[in-house]
């Protein structure tokens, strides 16, 4: 990052110029220039410095969403604007019409009707995120001035890439409607953890044709410089990386922390100083008291409430893996006449495996030695016949919520996705089936911990949608799911640690069916949350 000083200083510490110095130190004289490394010319002269994306992201979306619904002070349409379309010789059919009381403007196409409004402030009041997602988004709108205030820039960041688009799913003409959401998906990419370099080049074109679709429907005043610095974005990453290694998120939440520590408004220095001095204290003692006695100061683990638990998963989870295998090999033997029914050997492997396993597990166990782990030995064992349940699981910094609980409370944490290995039937004769990795989608109905004793599993027990007529995307990509459509009913349970997160959005266009929204994945352990 490049900071401009004085000229004296960019003369004496130019990149082309090198110094040499006698032995006194008295004389200086300039040698030839060397040649600069690719590093150091990317460092040096393009990057001068860092685009701020968060807050591009926040007036961009403030400047869409002012404009749509025409919020006073947000949009960026009045009669100026039209005035200066006129002097340009474009866009003249939407010209300023001056009227006996006042100047009208007539309804351009990046205006919305007022039933058009209503709907898209109703669609984004009646939805419900998960909890740490964004603000309770329905205390954002206003549907009696049909308008959203007091947007936050994090708001705005999941707005523009998740809940805009869906909103405008039934407003405005398809091209105008088009290009909003292109141009909302690109700050959904760009913004991602994880990026493809290859597709860089294509992500930039795209870019430049959806600002050049927006030129055909908004007006000009919309596009200021913020709208140009989002040409800038995918140089910027292809230079110095993914975004979220640069934007200001952090920063401002740690701001935040340091505005709670002022209780006096005439010295907030002081107390922001005073109370650092104070938190640092106490964490350097807290850490000096658990590093000698090597125990936690708390709530006791036996008085956690009941509707709220966090997970431990198993270590290596795939030991069992093996023993699957062999219950496989066996079957095929047992039963050669219906090796190739894959159906029928699907429904015994499910039936005879437990009982398979315990009773394999206790012959390995009369052997001496024998290398059978603690985690086989209960889990062949089976589980405790009495299971606690919960109303909310925290696995993977995740709380998920079953529904119930969801229909009492203003976000929604019982929506889950399991991405699986599924046998697909096309009817009740076909014997065989293919094999293909699928989506499923659910609501947790209910949270069960299984106990082996030495060890808990938490077990989701879902609502799962029927995969055939209940899942469909449409041409824009996204996935929608009829909630009241039910299927798998005779395998509706989980493990807690395979679902992801996602949460659903009543679909504007048919109230049937609701869009499925996936949530960013919190367990930072080297895990890649894009699709």
């Amino acid at each position: 990052m490049v900071f401009l000083r004085s000229r004296r200083w960019t003369e004496r510490h130019h990149p082309y110029r090198r110094h040499a110095a006698t032995f006194d130190n008295t004389i200086e004289k300039d040698v030839a220039p060397e040649p600069l490394t690719g590093e150091e010319v990317l460092a040096k002269v393009e990057v001068r410095h860092i685009l701020d994306v968060m807050h591009i992201e926040k007036n961009c979306c403030d400047a869409i969403i002012g404009t749509l619904l025409n919020i006073p002070g947000k949009t960026k349409d009045g009669v100026n604007a039209r005035l200066d379309m006129v002097d340009m010789g474009i866009k003249t059919d939407v010209k300023v019409v001056a009227g006996e009381k006042k100047t009208k403007l007539p309804l351009g196409s990046w205006n919305l009707l007022h039933k058009e409004k209503k709907r898209v402030c109703g669609s984004f009041y009646g939805m419900s995120v998960p909890t740490g997602f964004s603000s309770n988004i329905r205390n954002l709108v206003s549907m009696a001035d049909l308008k959203l205030a007091g947007l936050k820039s994090h708001d705005c960041h999941t707005v523009m890439q998740h809940l805009l688009p869906v909103a405008l799913r039934s407003v405005l003409e398809k091209l105008v409607r088009y290009a909003i959401i292109r141009f909302c998906l690109f700050f959904k990419a760009i913004c991602s953890k994880v990026i493809d370099v290859s597709r860089l080049k294509q992500m930039q074109a795209d870019l430049v044709d959806t600002v050049c679709l927006l030129e055909k429907f908004f007006p000009t005043s919309f596009f200021n410089v913020m709208i140009h610095l989002t040409l800038h974005l995918v140089r910027e990453v292809e230079w110095c990386g993914p975004m979220f290694f640069r934007w200001m998120y952090p920063f401002e939440r740690y701001m935040k922390m340091f505005k709670g520590y002022v209780k006096n408004q005439h010295f907030p220095e002081g107390c922001i100083a005073k109370k650092y001095i104070v938190e640092e204290a106490i964490e350097f003692l807290e850490d000096r008291v658990l590093s000698q006695s090597g125990t936690t100061v708390g709530i006791p683990s036996t008085s956690i409430a009941r509707h709220y638990k966090q997970s431990r998963p198993l270590s290596r989870p795939t030991m069992v893996s093996v023993y699957a295998k062999e219950h496989k090999e066996y079957l095929k033997l047992i039963y050669p006449n219906h090796v190739k029914n894959k159906k029928w050997m699907r429904e015994k492997e499910n039936e005879t495996f437990p009982d398979w396993l315990k009773e394999k597990v206790a012959n390995q166990l009369r052997l001496k030695p024998n290398n059978v782990s603690q985690t086989v030995r209960w889990l062949a064992a089976g589980p405790k016949n009495v299971v606690p349940t919960y109303a909310t699981y925290h696995v993977n910094g995740v709380d998920f919520k079953t529904k119930e609980r969801d229909n009492v409370h203003s976000f929604q944490n019982s929506g889950v996705t399991l991405l699986a290995n599924a046998m697909q039937v096309a009817s009740a004769r076909d014997q065989n089936p293919s094999d293909s990795v699928m989506d499923f989608y659910g609501v947790i109905k209910s949270i069960w911990e299984v106990d082996y004793y030495k060890f808990r599993v938490p077990v989701f027990y879902c609502d799962w949608v029927e995969s055939t007529r209940g899942v469909k995307v449409d041409e824009l990509g996204f996935t929608l799911v009829k909630l009241n459509r039910l299927g798998h009913l005779n395998d509706p349970f989980v493990l807690a640690t395979h679902v992801k997160q996602i949460f659903y959005i009543e679909d504007p266009l048919d109230a049937e069916w609701s869009v499925v929204v996936r949530c960013p994945n919190k367990d930072y352990r080297g895990i890649d949350d894009n699709d």
